[in-house]
């Protein structure tokens, strides 16, 4: 910025921050050695067999239970990390399977096994990693800097070194860092993002300004009442995480299995070892047991899911997500950028002159090519989708905040707020006074020649697609459906009217909208849409966070489990479709794996199957229940 001087302790902070090294976290770690730990058996195997065609089969063994090692070991440690946190799940069948093949030297055995795990833990993580590919950061909105006065000049600081009392400079179009007084002049004001209103507001000297609001008009000066730590910004981000550290996480679908399975298996191998006497009739069975259709196909359908989805503009962040979706009851909504548009947009136009409602809107939409308030934007947006040729205007003066005054096509030409106009054409006064506006519009007056030519009307307009995507939830089994809306309530009742809505809660701060959300809870698995930073720490604490993920802030993405790609609400209803298709083809494999596994089970432990033979079957039922996976990628795409 022009005339701007950097500290150097705030630039030095910030480029440490980003130069710093991090240390790799657990999870990291996890995405390097899943592709290691699949690829180290794929290369056991083909070596033992390439060592017995070439005459060297006494290595053949060695070389399996070689590649088989890495994964048992790897195996080991998340099972010791489970049965801590007090889960139990199929692993620990495999890690019996691998040991005992391993102990009783059927080494191929070991191998085919620990490929197969290895094999569908990948799947399971990759289907998660292509989900948050393309997600951006809760931080992405969060100011880092921020200009201060400081002895006669400008400073840009970082926010770590604002302190009460100091007095900064809020250029246009940058997010209000800390909370604050307005000084001296008028601000306007985007607050959507933590209101939900729709349409921005002035506020005058002296009225307080929340961080995290966007400056849609021109700079001015603000007094920070409070470190950025303490603002509302921070409060919110602090509220996202205490909710997703609140929300218990869903478990696997495939361990939901694990006990019984476990128990069944061990007792079958069990039996089969003393009644025989041979070890190798428990260890046969154990190798058929090893659930490779549950930790193969299950992720192999979810993924098909989470792939079919994206395609029709869902980002679905991870089977669990996927799976809640397929289970939800109860639907708490947004208003702002959700239910309706999330901007102002011309609801009417009534000239009171003798000028069309087109002309009327072309001579507004001229002059306000001048300007960079919003409200200027949405009717020069308005005027090129309505095709009309916008002329170029000249003599420009501008009120911030208030209107601008100029000369179009050889007229004299006013827009601006009402009182701007009545200010200047008197005559306008009790006209635009007389008129009836829908609750929570913006009216723009127009004044042409020193009279008063109409007024525009600009609203949030409800979605079209809304009162249908309602009525298809509600077809789909969606019992509850409630808005939760930080705008005014008589707005939020105007807009919604003729909705199938359950309840209607209106001028919710955040921390009010998480407790509805909690709230709704008693009723069933609760899905939270909604599009702003506001709705962000409600997002986390549903069992279910779609955000729209157009327009919204990147906060409310990061905190959803599901992402709008598209600005369309019709694509809630085919993502709750594509997810129940998919969970139903995954259960399809989960059961037809096991009741093939059983048999496989008897079977062995009558003395009928060796280890490898065992082993051989069990990859024939994998390549079965898989195919019926993929049958996921065939969900639904259009309703």
């Amino acid at each position: 910025m022009h005339g701007v001087e950097k500290t150097n302790s705030s630039a030095s902070h910030w480029l440490w921050l980003s130069h710093t090294p991090t240390v790799p976290s657990l999870q990291d770690l996890h995405k390097l050695i899943r592709p290691i730990l699949v690829i180290l058996p794929t290369l056991g195997l083909l070596l033992g067999f390439g060592a017995r065609l070439v005459g060297s089969g006494q290595w053949s063994e060695t070389i399996w239970a070689a590649a088989t090692l890495p994964v048992l070991g790897a195996l080991l440690v998340g099972i010791i990390a489970s049965l801590r946190r007090g889960d139990v799940g199929l692993d620990i069948v495999a890690a019996l399977s691998m040991t005992g093949a391993l102990v009783f030297e059927e080494h191929l055995a070991a191998a085919v096994v620990a490929l197969m795990y290895a094999g569908g833990q990948y799947l399971e993580s990759s289907a998660e990693r292509h989900a948050n590919r393309e997600m951006t950061t809760l931080l992405a909105r969060v100011p880092r800097t921020a200009v201060r006065y400081r002895n006669g000049t400008l400073e840009e600081v970082g926010l770590d070194l604002i302190k009460p009392g100091d007095r900064l400079l809020i250029p246009q179009g940058d997010v209000v860092p800390v909370d604050g007084l307005i000084i001296e002049r008028t601000a306007t004001l985007d607050q959507s993002a933590l209101t939900g209103e729709s349409v921005p507001v002035r506020k005058m000297a002296g009225e307080l300004v929340m961080s995290g609001v966007t400056n849609a008009g021109d700079a001015f000066d603000l007094f920070a009442k409070h470190p950025a730590a303490e603002s509302t910004y921070a409060g919110i981000v602090r509220l996202i995480e205490s909710a997703q550290a609140s929300k218990a996480p869903m478990a696997r679908l495939a361990d939901r299995f694990a006990i019984a399975f476990l128990a069944v298996t061990v007792l079958l191998a069990g039996g089969a070892w003393l009644w025989s006497g041979d070890p190798i009739r428990a260890l046969a069975v154990l190798v058929i047991a090893t659930p490779c259709p549950l930790i193969l196909a299950v992720p192999v359908a979810i993924m098909s899911g989470i792939s079919r989805a994206a395609k029709a503009g869902v980002l679905v962040k991870g089977g669990r997500a996927l799976e809640t979706l397929a289970r939800v009851k109860v639907l708490v909504v947004d208003k702002t950028g959700t239910l309706t548009h999330g901007q102002a947009r011309i609801v009417g136009i009534r000239p009171v002159a003798n000028l069309s409602a087109e002309k009327l809107l072309q001579l507004a939409a001229s002059l306000d090519q001048a300007s960079k308030h919003i409200i200027a934007r949405s009717l020069v947006l308005e005027a090129k989708e309505r095709g009309l040729d916008l002329l170029l205007p000249t003599e420009v003066e501008a009120v911030p905040g208030e209107g601008l005054e100029g000369i179009v096509d050889g007229r004299h030409v006013l827009v601006g707020g009402t009182r701007f106009v009545a200010e200047r054409v008197p005559s306008a006064c009790e006209i635009v006074a007389s008129g009836q506006y829908p609750v929570g519009s913006v009216v723009v007056a127009v004044a042409v020649n020193g009279r008063l030519a109409g007024v525009l009307i600009l609203a949030d307009r409800l979605r079209s697609e809304a009162a249908q995507v309602i009525n298809s939830l509600r077809r789909l089994g969606i019992d509850r459906i409630v808005l939760a809306s930080g705008d005014r309530r008589d707005v939020a009742e105007a807009v919604t009217v003729g909705l199938h809505l359950d309840a209607v809660h209106a001028d919710l701060t955040p921390d009010r909208k998480t407790a509805i959300v909690q709230a709704e809870r008693r009723y069933g698995p609760v899905m939270m849409i909604g599009d702003g930073v506001n709705d962000s720490p409600a997002l986390a604490a549903a069992d279910l966070g779609v955000a729209m993920g157009v327009r919204g802030a990147a906060a409310s993405a990061e905190a959803a489990d599901v992402v709008l790609l598209v600005d369309r609400m019709d694509k809630i209803p085919l993502a709750i479709q594509i997810a129940r298709w998919s969970r139903r083809i995954a259960l399809q494999s989960v059961y037809t794996g096991i009741g093939l596994s059983f048999a496989g089970m008897i079977v062995a432990g009558l003395g009928y199957l060796t280890p490898v033979q065992g082993a051989l079957i069990q990859e024939v039922i994998d390549i079965a229940v898989i195919l019926n996976a993929l049958r996921a990628l065939r969900a639904p795409t259009a309703l």
